[in-house]
């Protein structure tokens, strides 16, 4: 019997002909999208290069004429944002708002998606009415839960009460105590049909045929959900969460409308329009407003890192 010697296959490269048919096809999609482009530069790269100027200079809300060029005082200056102790507990309260709300409406969201998935009769209908409490606008959902957290006349209280589960009515949104965790629950029967919503689609586009297979081989559920379902709905899952986590870094007008300025909840967007506002430093207010922005861009640069590499199985 003769030996044969083993050589590795040399990497196949791509032909001239494939190599110029791909660069025409990317030039044709960078032409596709360069209206789009052109259209966000002008609405988004103006105004966030107007404000990155403003927080150069001592500008005042009365007169945005008179103002001067101050360099970095606005950032680490003495009396900059970034040595300012209420900017701090902002960033404190908006990463915790960010985390529990998020973390509680991916389980919740995910336990209403696995049951709207569940074959009924129903299920139509429950579809439209788990959508009520996300199409209802952010302000009017605030302010009628103001209403109904109320210690004087609310009706949670009443309902609590008439349950024999308090003995006195409770002041949801006053008492320190109470105030960030209702807030947070607020948010979470808002915004978890929005998660639902995309987890319901991810499950919807898992094949038949898996679970036909795990079905024939007497698979329990649990082991299906965690090795089948799971594993195929993870990227819509994780996309779904830093959607999510984008609008809450940025939340405004529902700790606003509940709590206005309120130390105790006091987000990074409250504390940027208090200080454009309220004080009217407009150079000091883009300066937060600018910090805000570089917070989001280097959680979103580090989430998106995080999931590639999660999906590569790193």
């Amino acid at each position: 019997m003769t030996s044969q010697t083993l050589t590795s296959a040399a990497p196949v490269r791509p032909s001239s002909a494939e190599s110029s048919l791909q660069r025409s096809r990317q030039r044709t999609a960078w032409l596709l999208v360069a209206p789009a482009l052109v259209v966000l530069l002008a609405i988004a790269g103006w105004p966030l290069l107007r404000t990155i100027w403003f927080s150069l200079t001592n500008a005042q809300l009365g007169d945005l004429t008179q103002l001067q060029f101050v360099g970095l005082d606005n950032y680490i200056g003495e009396n900059g944002v970034l040595r300012d102790a209420a900017w701090w507990s902002a960033v404190a309260n908006t990463l915790r708002f960010s985390v529990i709300s998020v973390t509680l409406e991916t389980l919740l969201g995910l336990g209403v998606a696995l049951l709207l998935n569940t074959p009924s009769r129903v299920r139509t209908l429950l579809r439209a009415a788990v959508l009520v409490p996300w199409a209802i606008p952010t302000i009017v959902s605030a302010k009628m839960w103001s209403w109904m957290l109320n210690d004087q006349y609310g009706v949670i209280n009443v309902l609590l009460q008439s349950l024999g589960l308090i003995d006195h009515p409770l002041a949801f949104i006053a008492d320190p105590d109470l105030t960030f965790f209702t807030i947070i629950l607020v948010d979470v029967w808002k915004t978890t049909p929005f998660m639902a919503l995309l987890m319901l689609a991810a499950l919807q586009m898992v094949p038949s045929d898996c679970y036909e297979a795990a079905r024939v081989d007497g698979v329990p559920r649990l082991r299906v959900f965690s090795h089948i379902t799971l594993p195929l709905i993870l990227p819509a899952v994780l996309v779904a969460m830093v959607f999510r986590a984008l609008d809450a870094l940025r939340v405004f007008d529902l700790i606003y409308v509940m709590t206005s300025n309120s130390r105790l909840t006091k987000s990074m967007s409250v504390y940027v329009r208090e200080q454009l506002v309220d004080f009217q430093q407009v150079g000091f207010g883009s300066a937060s407003a600018t910090v805000l922005f570089l917070v989001i861009v280097l959680f979103t640069a580090g989430y998106m890192a995080f999931t590639r590499r999660r999906m590569q199985g790193v």
